[in-house]
């Protein structure tokens, strides 16, 4: 992937779409950077066309959708084949993210919903046929998420 130069205004028009994608019109960050509407709009598409913005994406409750059972599963996939690994993980049913770690073991993170016991099992074995080694599976609680603090001009 190809490095992209973000200068100021970029840094702040990303640092505002992190907070809240949905609510922030490109009129809102205008005001708040002082530039006009169709500047930010020229921004964002080059963001997304360079592949600085890949999407934009629901941040879903699922306890409160009634799926209680979010799990970390930690897997290890022999390093020449972790890229395509994870990417073949990600299309397990019930897999929602899916995370190469840069290490030698413990180096895939799995992210699942499973509506009861016997699908997390379901989730794993899945992963194993893939080839990856399940190492261990946690129960999350809460995910906290905030915008990169790099990004918000402050310059620390």
């Amino acid at each position: 992937m190809a490095f992209r130069e973000l200068d100021e205004l970029d840094r702040r028009i990303l640092y505002m779409l992190q907070g809240e994608a949905r609510h922030t019109s490109s009129s809102d960050i205008a005001a708040t950077l002082d530039v006009s509407a169709s500047t930010v709009r020229n921004r964002i598409q080059r963001l997304e066309t360079d592949g600085v913005i890949r999407g934009y994406h629901a941040d879903v409750d699922y306890e409160a959708a009634g799926h209680q059972l979010i799990t970390l599963i930690v897997c290890t996939a022999p390093i020449p084949d972790r890229e395509d690994l994870a990417k073949a993980a990600a299309d397990v049913p019930g897999v929602v993210g899916v995370q190469e770690v840069m290490k030698g073991e413990e180096n895939v993170l799995v992210q699942a919903i499973g509506a009861d016991g016997d699908d997390l099992t379901r989730i794993g074995e899945e992963l194993d046929e893939l080839g990856l080694r399940v190492s261990d599976e946690d129960l999350i609680r809460n995910t906290h998420q905030s915008p990169y603090a790099r990004f918000d001009g402050s310059g620390e």
